[in-house]
């Protein structure tokens, strides 16, 4: 039983690092890093991508676990899951630094 929950658990960690690893998608996680929600909209101009690119982008890291939605009128506004789980939250800390130490 405990090995089922272990590869359930590399399996989790993999989908996110494979999700992660789209430079346009980093950035996203990048901007959203910051706590609040940001409308697609948002994610559009700060990246220069169009609104199917930017949704599909966001769909996959939805689907990875590693951000929510809430629809706003037309607009969908994203954030990073408050309550990813600690293997996740450890992994964005490591992944969104700023530089890495070579």
């Amino acid at each position: 039983m405990r090995k089922c929950a272990k590869a359930t658990g590399a399996t989790v960690i993999l989908v996110a690092l494979s999700a992660l690893a789209e430079p346009t998608r980093l950035a996203a996680m990048r901007i959203l890093r910051d706590g609040n929600e940001h409308c697609v909209c948002d994610l559009m101009r700060r990246l220069h991508a169009t609104q199917s690119r930017m949704s599909r982008h966001m769909a996959v890291l939805k689907q990875a676990g590693l951000v929510t939605d809430r629809r706003d009128a037309q607009w969908v506004r994203y954030r990073i899951r408050p309550d990813l789980p600690p293997d996740l939250r450890a992994l964005l800390k490591a992944v969104l630094v700023d530089e890495v130490i070579a």
